[in-house]
């Protein structure tokens, strides 16, 4: 067994029970490396001094980051009840109408009269449909970007 795969099992030991065969192992590698039981000395002394000398208890401490903690939350809550304010959309909603209203003007070239439409004022119709399709759609995103310009300057860093 080498060093870097004893000291791994050594590591992982602490976390959850290994084999007996997979400790002996290691047991075995720390006897006959130097280097490894220097660094199994090391880590204990580490972990001991971690667990109980080096963070004093402090009351103090503890109820001072707690009420920070617990203002906070009051803090982001009242925000998130700001942020949706009654008869107003997010931004999911906002999504879901653009979906809508994009789905509704594309159907519009699969309805019968239309075709029959199309067929009587030829070509040249196209043009209009495909002007007013593209009104809707830049104006829908307009007002969605300028309503939301905040929150989208926030996501993409700008």
């Amino acid at each position: 067994m080498n060093c870097d795969k004893t000291m791994e099992i050594i590591y992982e030991s602490s976390e959850a029970p290994l084999p007996l065969y997979t400790r002996l192992r290691a047991a075995l590698h720390l006897f006959l490396c130097s280097a490894c039981t220097r660094e199994y000395g090391r880590y204990e002394m580490s972990r001991n001094i971690l667990s109980n000398d080096f963070f004093p208890p402090s009351p103090e401490i503890e109820d001072s980051i707690m009420a920070l903690i617990a203002a906070e939350e009051a803090l982001s809550q009242q925000n998130s009840e700001m942020q949706s304010a009654p008869g107003e959309l997010s931004t999911r909603g906002w999504v879901i109408a653009g979906f809508i209203v994009l789905v509704s003007l594309v159907s519009t070239f699969f309805g019968f009269e239309f075709n029959k439409i199309a067929l009587a004022a030829g070509m040249s119709y196209l043009l209009p449909v495909g002007i007013t399709i593209g009104i809707v759609l830049t104006s829908y995103g307009a007002l969605f970007i300028g309503s939301h310009l905040k929150e989208l300057s926030e996501r993409f860093g700008l």
